[in-house]
């Protein structure tokens, strides 16, 4: 292995590095207290070291965020997968959807609550996003029935994204989640 090859490969793993410990950070402790100069004490560099990775917090919350949707798009798709036809994939979709959410709330609120400078929507939009976002809208488009399948998969996505929120913000009555999940899947099928 070259000099070259080592010290890539060693700044490709201090980028990960700095991605695991500002999520592990982010999700002990909150957002607020990811702060370069927390992350380098914790990965023990200095704070010019994560500077020339990072040109600061948002860019490390973007980083998080892309993580997390490559992660979200696994888990549709693995669930998805797995279900009995289109009806099934949607409720499954859901489920999993909220309990991503639910489980990971500071990974959830990186991909989007946060401010960060990620295209969502548009063509030039980072792969894991793009993979996300079509893991849950193709499934989805499956069940749309006759209306345009982009509107219902953002009227499935925004309602999912309503009850994760109020969930997590201890908005709803816990005991009633999986009711709730099957009074949304049946409402948007009809």
């Amino acid at each position: 292995m070259s000099i070259h090859q080592r010290r890539e490969r060693e700044r490709a793993e201090r980028h990960r590095l700095i991605i695991r410990t500002a999520r592990e950070l982010a999700e002990a402790e909150g957002w607020d207290a990811v702060t370069t100069r927390r992350l380098a004490e914790r990965i023990e560099y200095s704070q010019p070291v994560l500077y020339s990775h990072f040109a600061g917090k948002n860019e490390i919350v973007a980083a998080v965020a892309l993580e997390g949707f490559a992660e979200l798009a696994a888990d549709l798709r693995a669930v998805v997968d797995k279900a009995d036809g289109p009806v099934a994939a949607f409720a499954a979709a859901a489920r999993e959807y909220l309990a991503f959410g639910l489980a990971n709330p500071a990974l959830y609120d990186a991909m989007f609550t946060l401010a960060t400078d990620l295209p969502f929507g548009r063509p030039d939009a980072p792969e894991p996003l793009k993979e996300a976002f079509g893991a849950l809208a193709g499934t989805f488009a499956q069940v749309a029935g006759e209306g345009d399948p982009e509107a219902f998969t953002e009227v499935g996505w925004a309602s999912l994204h309503g009850l994760v929120t109020l969930a997590r913000g201890g908005r709803l009555r816990p005991e009633l989640e999986q009711e709730r999940v099957e009074l949304l899947v049946r409402r948007l099928l009809g």
